[in-house]
């Protein structure tokens, strides 16, 4: 068997930034242990595959540990390479996922995508999330990730997370976040139970953070940081939709980095 593999570097303007995705056109579905073996030997934080249904696409997600509901960085990828490597005509795709329909236009600036929110709410932090981050925070919030915020930014760059004692947690993930020197606000985003200690910049943790900083700051468009070592910059938007749903428009560029061809043994059993 024999897959094309494409590896895209999201939410940046060059090669060696952002997050790093791999994308896997499929024309069917194999079974799903072939696609966890293709993520795990990726090593990437995700590794998307689609295939065409419908007037879209269904896209699915997986970390070198486990499928997902909903991947930002990965979805933007497969966006451009199926509007720049495989010249999909029309200016908007649809994606058919675990998280719903997802929308991503291309502009002459990059890609938007029409994600659903998720509004974080106040929790009582448990002791393994002081424990693991080792900080004393301003206020804790959880979503499907913990949210904690600190002071500045400079508090967000200081933390050194214990991953082993976050991994106790229940839930995604621990999203540490503050309002930034030149932006609206920063983060970093840990996931050590998907084996992602920290991800470089995580789409989908904005769809918790951009709706949190819209309600604080009182500003529907935003502009976010995150300080990983590799870095990225998204611009956000939070709107409700017209079936009166919370949305947030996530907007980026790409780079691509490098294509080619998995050749998968026919005898390899799953």
């Amino acid at each position: 068997m024999d897959i094309k593999l494409y590896q895209v570097d999201a939410f940046t303007d060059r090669v060696f930034g952002g997050n790093p995705a791999a994308v896997c056109p499929l024309g069917a579905w194999p079974e799903d242990g072939l696609l966890q073996a293709i993520a795990d030997e990726n090593n990437l934080s995700e590794t998307a595959f689609f295939v065409p249904e419908g007037a879209g696409f269904r896209l699915r997600w997986f970390t070198p540990e486990a499928e997902v509901d909903l991947c930002g960085h990965a979805t933007l990828a497969t966006a451009h390479v199926i509007f720049s490597h495989l010249n999909y005509p029309e200016q908007e795709i649809c994606f058919y996922t675990r998280s719903g329909e997802l929308r991503v236009q291309r502009h002459d600036g990059g890609y938007s995508m029409d994600f659903p929110a998720s509004m974080p709410e106040t929790v009582d932090p448990p002791q393994a999330l002081m424990q693991g981050l080792g900080v004393v925070p301003k206020a804790v919030y959880a979503s499907y990730d913990y949210v904690v915020v600190l002071e500045s930014e400079e508090a967000v760059r200081a933390v050194k997370p214990n991953f082993t004692t976050l991994c106790e947690l229940d839930g995604r993930g621990v999203l540490i976040t503050a309002p930034g020197n030149d932006c609206d606000f920063v983060s970093r985003c840990f996931f050590p139970k998907l084996r992602v200690n920290e991800d470089p910049v995580t789409g989908s943790a904005h769809c918790e953070l951009a709706p949190f900083w819209a309600a604080q700051l009182d500003k529907t468009s935003l502009t976010a940081k995150q300080l990983s070592r590799r870095g990225g910059q998204l611009r956000c938007e939070v709107f409700t939709s017209d079936k009166n749903s919370q949305r947030v428009h996530l907007m980026g560029q790409v780079a691509d980095f490098c294509e080619g061809m998995l050749n998968i043994p026919d005898e390899i059993v799953f």
